[in-house]
Formats: C-alpha cells, structure tokens, sequence
C-alpha cells in the first residue's frame, strides 16, 4: 500500500501532498471537479475528513514532537 497523505492543517487554506515512502511535502492544487474538490467545500464549510489515517496531531514545532509533548 502506499504512504501517501492529503494534509490540511487548521487555519491554513492550502492542503499539501505529504509522500512518506519518498520524504516529500508537496503543495496541492485541486483540479476543479473532482471529489477532492468537493471535500474542500465541505472543509471550507467547517467539516473535517479523515479516512484511513489513525493518528495525527498539529503541533507548534518539530522540537516539541522530537521532545514527546504534545501540545493541548
């Protein structure tokens, strides 16, 4: 299976295209039209997707991850 990620972070309009297997972060563009671009509605509307991912967190830097605290 690939480890690829559609990443939105809270307060933040854009949405990245996170590869693990190739360790790259990615800007996304939408194509109009698509599924995808439908879930951005519902997103800009307020509604959160998550599917297939069991654990995500924003935190406020890499050091506080590295460090173990997550931030509340």
């Amino acid at each position: 299976m690939s480890k690829v990620v559609v990443l939105g972070v809270s307060g933040d309009k854009g949405l990245w295209l996170v590869d693990i297997d190739a360790k790259t972060v990615t800007p996304l563009q939408v194509p109009a039209g698509t599924d995808l671009a439908a879930a951005v509605k519902q997103r800009e509307a307020g509604g959160t997707l998550i599917k297939n991912v069991d654990f995500a967190i924003a935190v406020s830097s890499a050091q506080a991850v590295f460090s173990g605290h997550v931030d509340g």
